[in-house]
C-alpha cells in the first residue's frame, strides 16, 4: 500500500456481495471455472465467508481460492473452508521479523505463521506462498524461502517485480529506484550458489507435476521436497499469450488486463436492471478488448499502463 493509503469509498461505490455474484453467475455460464478473491486484503471485508459461500454454490464454479497476507487469517481459516474456499496463497516477501514490520509498515509475521499453521489445520491447500525478489531488500533469502518446501508441502513462488507505478522512492532502509528488479535468470544463478546445487539450477530440478492453480509459474521441486519452487516472470518472459484472466475491481470495473488501463464498467449496468445476458456482453467485451501484451518494457509512464489505481486496488 501506498503510505498515503487509497482513496477512500463509501459503500454505495462498492460492489454488494449480491453484486459480485451475479457477475460470477454470468461468467459461469460463459465457461469460468475458476475464481479467486484477491484485494487490497480480503479479510478485512466484513463476513467475506458470505461472499466465499455464495460464489462457491454458483453452478459451474469449480474452485474458489483467495489470495491473502495471512494477518487475519488465523481467526478465518475455518470458517473459509466450511464456506467453500478450497486454497489460499499468502503474499510473503520476506521471512526476517524485522523486514517484515518494516515493508509492512505495521505488521508482525508471527501473525502470518500462525495464519499458514492454520490454514494447514482448515484443510485449504495446496498453500502457495508468494515473494516479489527486490534486489537490496530480500534476494538473498531465495535459499531460505526454497528450504521451506523440504519440509512443508507449500509451494514458494518467486515473482519478479513488475515497474508499476512503484518506482519512487519507498522510504529509509529500503531500496532506492534504478536497480530493484531481479531477473528469473539471476534468481535461478542464485539460488544455485545459496543452495550448493551444481550447475544450473533449473538442470539440478526435478520437474513438478501440475500444482492446482498454478497459472503462469514455470515449476520445479527440489530433491525429496514435499513442496515445489516457481519462478514467476511477468517482464523478463511475459506469458501474455496464455492470459485467460478477467479482474473485477471492487468498485465494478472489468480489467482485461492488470497492466493495461482499459477497464468495461459493469457496475452501473448491474444498477440499472441489466439482465445475466447483458451482463454476459460485457465479460465477452471484456475479453475481446484484451491486449496482445502488456507494455512493461515500453518508456511510458506507469499512468498509461494501469491508469490512476495502484496495484493494491487491482488484486496485484
Amino acid at each position: 500500500m501506498p503510505p498515503q493509503g487509497v482513496e477512500w469509498k463509501p459503500h454505495s461505490q462498492i460492489l454488494t456481495y449480491e453484486e459480485i455474484t451475479t457477475v460470477v453467475r454470468a461468467a459461469a455460464a460463459l465457461g469460468v471455472r475458476k475464481i479467486r478473491l484477491t484485494g487490497g486484503e480480503p479479510l478485512v471485508r466484513p463476513r467475506v465467508e458470505r461472499l466465499v459461500e455464495m460464489v462457491a454454490a454458483v453452478s459451474g464454479i469449480e474452485d474458489v481460492s483467495m489470495t491473502t497476507n495471512a494477518v487475519l487469517l488465523d481467526r478465518r481459516a475455518e470458517a473459509l473452508a466450511r464456506a467453500g474456499l478450497r486454497r489460499v496463497n499468502v503474499s510473503l516477501d520476506t521471512l526476517r521479523a524485522d523486514r517484515f514490520e518494516q515493508i509492512t509498515r505495521l505488521g508482525h509475521i508471527d501473525d502470518v505463521w500462525r495464519g499458514l499453521q492454520a490454514a494447514e489445520r482448515a484443510g485449504l491447500a495446496p498453500i502457495k506462498l508468494n515473494a516479489v525478489v527486490v534486489r537490496r531488500m530480500n534476494d538473498d533469502e531465495l535459499a531460505d524461502f526454497a528450504r521451506l518446501t523440504l519440509d512443508h508441502a507449500w509451494h514458494v513462488r518467486f515473482i519478479e517485480l513488475m515497474p508499476v507505478a512503484n518506482e519512487g522512492d519507498w522510504g529509509e532502509h529500503l531500496p532506492l529506484p534504478g536497480n530493484r528488479l531481479v531477473t528469473s535468470e539471476e534468481m535461478q544463478a542464485r539460488l544455485s550458489a545459496q543452495l550448493g546445487v551444481p550447475g544450473l539450477f533449473v538442470q539440478a530440478l526435478l520437474a513438478s507435476p501440475a500444482v492446482p492453480g498454478n497459472g503462469p509459474a514455470r515449476v520445479f521441486r527440489l530433491p525429496n521436497a514435499k513442496g515445489t519452487l516457481g519462478l514467476i516472470t511477468p517482464v523478463s518472459q511475459h506469458f501474455c499469450p496464455t492470459c485467460n484472466r478477467l479482474r473485477l475491481t471492487a468498485d465494478g470495473k472489468l480489467r482485461p488486463c492488470l497492466l493495461a488501463e482499459g477497464e468495461v464498467d459493469v457496475m452501473s449496468a448491474l444498477r440499472s436492471n441489466a439482465s445475466e445476458a447483458d451482463v454476459q456482453a460485457l465479460l465477452a467485451r471484456a475479453v475481446e478488448n484484451k491486449p496482445e501484451r502488456h507494455r512493461l518494457n515500453e518508456p511510458i509512464a506507469p499512468t498509461e499502463l494501469i491508469g490512476q489505481r495502484v496495484m493494491a486496488q487491482i488484486g496485484g
